[in-house]
């Protein structure tokens, strides 16, 4: 009961299907085992025990799937990392996870050189493919000669791997999770989302985001499916390897579908192979998922409203909901898992009243690592605290519309970001948008909205005021409307508003008289 043996099942239960692809590599799962199993006995070999810490610096290639279940097949706990951050966050991470190894991609083989300074417990970086610094290991060299399983006995209650939260909100906090926790997930996702032996997904939003991996990749080789993984996101080479792939099955956040919307000649391309599509990570507003269930050609959307504290369990909006509520987060939680809105003291919220999505899952993390106080703070009385405010309808369907520290107050009114979103996307004009409070020494805070123009269009903060009066109380239109040509997001895709707002009082300290 571990997540790097059903791999090796497979291979035996089908072993001449194709299990990955990655631009010309393509592996059966016989031969994806035998080149994990070479990885994972090259690792023991260089010394790496159960229970060590390995970090992944790694984009969407083979080298990720290889070394994620060579390191689950040896017990070692394994930490994907953002491979957009700078030297010093990649340092905290490997400080704070005591990572004693690194494997990463040679474009980031600078950034750990100067990251592993902070680092003390680093022994080994590996860079695929290959070394460029004295002292770095090389991918190929780690292969050894050794096909066979590597004999370790890994159980399901042993850790698999640390997750560091997106950060939207400051320092990263590192999510741990065990075999089982994932093997249930694998469960979970593969029961509520539908997935089935002859699907072929593609991994293209990036894998170590909890999303990614838990829900599609985890499950993909748990089931023995066929898996496509893209190294970047390019929306006409993103349309055209669906239509190349036949690919069964889509992810992307809202962003992705929004950029293969507006690329050119989306509609000529063939994805008629298409019969599942889900979206998440970020809302996703109402016209944007019309507008791409018409380029897809198809009403089988999953909208998945998690976290990955969570597993990332949460609840989730089915195809058939779509067709009655669309627009809304969810109503029913993934398998496993409960759901509740819950007040400031615990108390379940009646409809329409405002409360916080508390979940208890089988699923979800087991701590914040080594930040007790953290964890206490998020799970409380087993029901993890996940920060953001919900609310329910007559029919128990769930809307988020905020986190509870990005809800705005002004004049003592909660403002809810999400909900002014919504309007400013029913505007033609608007590609992209994001509302944030700053402080105001007359209201408390003031509703700033940072809106992203599609190409070609032009317009004034009146214009989008006027818009916002027609669809909203007065209280919620932002009274300063500043024009950006791209939102901050971290390699999630999600929204990064802290850094929106602290731009936005960099702006106005520089506008302010001196």
């Amino acid at each position: 009961m571990n997540v790097g043996h059903y791999l090796a099942l497979n291979a035996r239960r089908h072993p001449e299907k194709l299990a990955l692809t990655h631009n010309d590599r393509t592996y059966t799962y016989d031969e994806l085992n035998r080149t994990v199993n070479r990885m994972a006995n090259g690792l023991r070999e260089l010394g790496i025990q159960k229970g060590e810490k390995v970090a992944l610096m790694l984009t969407n290639t083979d080298a990720f799937p290889i070394s994620y279940y060579a390191l689950a097949k040896i017990g070692a706990v394994i930490v994907p990392m953002n491979f957009r951050l700078v030297a010093g966050e990649v340092g905290y991470i490997l400080k704070q996870s005591e990572s004693i190894a690194v494997i990463a991609d040679d474009a980031f083989e600078q950034i750990i050189g100067e990251a592993k300074t902070g680092a003390p417990d680093l022994r080994h970086v590996i860079v695929a493919p290959a070394a460029g610094l004295e002292g770095h290991l090389s991918f190929k060299d780690i292969l050894s000669a050794g096909t066979d399983e590597p004999g370790i006995a890994v159980m399901a209650e042993d850790d698999l791997q640390i997750l560091y939260t997106s950060g939207t909100t400051g320092r990263p906090k590192g999510a741990l999770f065990d075999h089982m926790r994932v093997l249930k997930g694998n469960i979970a996702f593969t029961g509520t989302l539908g997935f089935n032996v002859d699907d072929r997904f593609m991994h293209v939003a990036p894998l170590f985001h909890s999303a990614q991996l838990n829900i599609f990749l985890n499950p993909g080789i748990f089931l023995g499916l066929s898996n496509f993984v893209v190294r970047e996101f390019n929306p006409v080479k993103v349309l055209e390897a669906i239509e190349k792939y036949r690919i069964t099955y889509f992810f992307g956040v809202p962003a992705m579908y929004n950029m293969m919307l507006q690329a050119s000649k989306s509609g000529d391309f063939d994805l008629s192979s298409i019969r599942n599509c889900a979206y998440g990570a970020a809302p996703m507003a109402v016209p944007l998922v019309r507008q791409s269930m018409d380029l897809f050609k198809t009403d089988r959307f999953y909208s998945l409203a998690g976290l990955t504290e969570g597993g990332p369990s949460g609840v989730y909006l089915s195809p058939d909901d779509h067709r009655t509520k669309i627009g809304c987060s969810g109503k029913r939680p993934l398998l496993l898992t409960e759901a509740r809105l819950v007040d400031s003291e615990g108390n379940d919220t009646p409809p329409g009243v405002h409360g916080e999505l508390v979940l208890r899952s089988e699923i979800m993390m087991k701590e914040y690592y080594k930040k007790a106080a953290e964890t206490a703070e998020t799970i409380v009385d087993g029901w993890l605290h996940t920060g953001d405010v919900a609310v329910m309808d007559e029919d128990g369907f769930i809307t988020f519309v905020d986190r509870i520290k990005d809800m705005i107050i002004s004049g003592g009114e909660n403002i809810y970001s999400v909900e002014v979103e919504n309007v400013l996307y029913k505007l033609p004009k608007v590609l992209e948008a994001a509302v944030v409070g700053t402080p105001d020494l007359d209201w408390g805070e003031k509703v700033n909205a940072v809106v992203v123009l599609k190409p070609g269009e032009s317009a004034e903060g009146r214009e989008i005021q006027d818009f916002c009066r027609l669809h909203m109380a007065g209280y919620k239109i932002p009274r300063n409307v500043v024009f950006v040509d791209s939102l901050p997001r971290n390699a999630s895709g999600k929204l990064l508003k802290y850094e929106i707002r602290r731009q936005l009082r960099e702006m106005q300290a520089q506008a302010a008289p001196a």
